[in-house]
């Protein structure tokens, strides 16, 4: 095995991806269609990826006392995310809103994956072996590639987002 368990070196690349289009989104200016295909895109992989992860990685951390409290606090915030991705989604995007909400989910979602990255994932580290390792990679592609085909844009409007 490598210096990191293959199951966070997996979700690892998805989250340069997803670094990858936010950069991508930031260039781009009202309501184009490079934005459109773009959030189309980010909306997709974030929600898959989240899902994904909640049944893998998460589903066997949040069992481990030692992992709990960090499990519990990304799995909330990946509900915030959600939540700020479908008030986006409803937001006119030539608005000058659209973009400062934007900035303020580029800011929110980079500050979720590098906590999990530089706080949560030498923790779990720890606790995975080989075996779990195999298992929970299996299900996080798996699970990913469903949940990618179901993901839909689902805008909800910053009053009815959870505060």
């Amino acid at each position: 095995m490598s210096d990191q368990a293959q199951i966070l070196t997996r979700i690892e690349e998805d989250h340069n991806r997803q670094r990858e289009l936010l950069d991508k989104i930031a260039e781009t200016s009202g309501d184009s269609e490079e934005r459109r295909k773009l959030f189309e895109e980010l909306n997709a992989e974030l929600k898959s990826h989240a899902a994904a992860e909640e049944q893998s990685l998460y589903s066997e951390m949040i069992a481990e006392p030692d992992a709990n409290d960090e499990t519990r606090h990304s799995v909330a915030e990946h509900q915030e995310i959600d939540e700020m991705l479908n008030d986006l989604a409803a937001t006119d995007m030539s608005s000058p809103g659209w973009l400062l909400k934007f900035k303020e989910f580029d800011h929110r979602y980079r500050h979720h994956i590098n906590e999990e990255e530089e706080d949560h994932f030498p923790d779990f580290e720890k606790l995975i072996d080989d075996k779990t390792d195999a298992k929970l990679t299996e299900t996080f592609e798996e699970r990913k590639k469903i949940e990618k085909q179901e993901a839909e844009i689902t805008p909800v409007a910053a009053d009815d987002a959870k505060e």
